[in-house]
């Protein structure tokens, strides 16, 4: 029999989206079980450490974004082939990690002109720090981000793209990245993550 998925988050893309966009890649059905405010208030005391998202397999909880990430990279064949292979997709989870978390330094600042600045910042310097380096490297695995072939990290860059449109006003944060680009648009172009996108619900982000 079928393992049977939940994926509890808020109804959000954020933090989920990769495992949603994981699981949709290894066409399995899945409850996409989006939380309101009231029912997390009710439903937090209950979760792994209080946080989500959380993906239930068979009723077992596995929680962290990047774990959950990771575990169904292995499922669905997007690991690598040994120790080293897996290191490398690691070192680009983490990178990620990096380019993701400054953003809440400045979307949850309360001051306005230091929010602005805080933002200016990223825009300026870190974002353009980071893509720099992962456009190299890109080009250097032959459009991909680790061991010249597709692994699960594509999928997490992929869904990161989405979070620093919505975070920076920029429409498209790998345009002047040509090799970030073409693999962003491939990873958007896979069939079942375009109907997977199709049929999502609408969120800001």
């Amino acid at each position: 029999m079928a393992p049977q998925y939940k994926l509890s988050y808020f109804n959000v893309r954020g933090l989920a989206e990769t495992a949603r966009f994981l699981l949709s890649y290894m066409e399995v059905d899945f409850e996409d079980n989006r939380i309101n405010k009231e029912q997390w208030a009710v439903l937090k005391a209950t979760m792994p450490f209080g946080k989500m998202p959380v993906l239930e397999v068979d009723g077992k909880p596995l929680s962290q974004s990047v774990a959950i990430c990771r575990y169904l990279g292995n499922l669905a064949g997007l690991a690598g082939e040994d120790l080293w292979e897996n290191t490398q997709i690691d070192i680009m989870a983490d990178t990620l990690t990096d380019v993701r978390l400054p953003i809440s330094a400045f979307i949850w600042e309360p001051n306005e002109e230091l929010r602005k600045s805080k933002k200016d910042t990223y825009i300026k310097e870190t974002l353009p720090f980071y893509m720099k380096k992962l456009d190299a490297i890109v080009k250097e695995n032959g459009g991909y981000l680790a061991n010249k072939k597709l692994s699960w990290v594509d999928f997490l860059f992929a869904s990161i793209t989405e979070f620093l449109s919505y975070a920076t006003d920029v429409p498209d944060a790998t345009a002047d990245y040509p090799n970030l680009h073409a693999l962003k648009e491939k990873i958007f172009d896979l069939p079942q993550i375009k109907k997977w996108v199709e049929n999502r619900p609408s969120t800001a982000f």
